[in-house]
């Protein structure tokens, strides 16, 4: 398992172990107005998804974390799954294919075990 910062400052840091990956977890903000901002034209979303196909990086995860932030809300997570699967696809990845799961990592809740 490779850590790849997501902040912007350590950018160097993310391409030097997504060169090295077989498999990428794409951590999405699933908060009003986090998702929004990531998938925005210069959003980090789009930045290192575009990144991993570059450097080859063929299986994708996407986790929609904060989800507790948003109650939760189905149609907050299909809304997100929707754009994002629209734009991996233009990236290459096939939507299909990849897993989109809804988690929170605060409480740690349907990532290491079923969200009941």
């Amino acid at each position: 398992v490779i850590d790849a910062p997501g902040h912007r400052d350590f950018i160097k840091n993310m391409i030097t172990g997504t060169s090295q990956a077989d498999c990428a977890i794409l951590i999405i903000a699933g908060g009003t107005g986090e998702f929004e901002a990531g998938i925005s034209k210069d959003g980090q979303t789009r930045e290192h998804a575009l990144l991993a196909f570059t450097l080859g990086v063929r299986q994708l995860i996407v986790a929609v974390n904060k989800m507790d932030s948003v109650k939760w809300s189905e149609d907050r997570f299909n809304e997100i799954v929707k754009e994002t699967s629209t734009f991996i696809k233009k990236v290459g990845y096939n939507p299909k294919a990849v897993a989109f799961v809804p988690i929170s990592g605060w409480h740690g809740d349907n990532m290491l075990e079923e969200s009941s």
